[in-house]
């Protein structure tokens, strides 16, 4: 069992609770929103669909938005959150080797995109709004307030 192999078809993302957040691209805003979530999302080369409902209804599920009495016990669905999505494949750099990460395990775009796509829309639909996005494949300045801190890494091979 190599080290590249504990990490073959593992979706993953880092969630961030954030008072605001946005993106831009060559100097321009592309996307923006309030209080919500800024989702970072990396894709291997082995994800399928199935990792991508699990993760949205997790990530839309999570309780981390606090209540009345300042509980974390409430989801973005709960408090009616904004969302943005950035695809990041350095969420699946290999770093044992060297000092220069290793980006095999990430998807190449034409496998990447759609399943990106998906999650946004799938996201989308159960919002009921519009989700944000980040431009996929470019360089991207994203501007956060992480609210709390609150960040959270979640990956599909914990769906069982």
């Amino acid at each position: 069992s190599t080290l590249s192999n504990r990490f073959l078809g593992i979706m993953r993302v880092v969630i961030q609770r954030v008072g605001k957040a946005s993106v831009r691209v060559d100097g321009e805003i592309v996307a923006s929103i309030s209080k919500g979530l800024l989702v970072f999302l990396g894709i291997t080369h082995d994800d399928l669909i199935e990792d991508v409902s699990w993760l949205a209804k997790k990530t839309l599920g999570l309780r981390i938005f606090s209540d009345t009495n300042d509980v974390m016990n409430l989801s973005l669905l709960d408090v009616d959150g904004d969302m943005l999505v950035v695809s990041q494949f350095t969420l699946h750099a290999l770093t044992k080797k060297g000092n220069r990460p290793s980006y095999i395990e990430s998807a190449k775009p034409e496998t990447a995109l759609p399943l990106y796509r998906s999650f946004v829309e799938k996201c989308e639909k159960t919002l009921g709004k519009p989700v944000a996005t980040g431009v996929f494949g470019a360089m991207m300045d994203v501007e956060l307030h992480n609210d709390g801190p609150v960040t959270i890494l979640i990956d599909s091979k914990n769906k069982v």
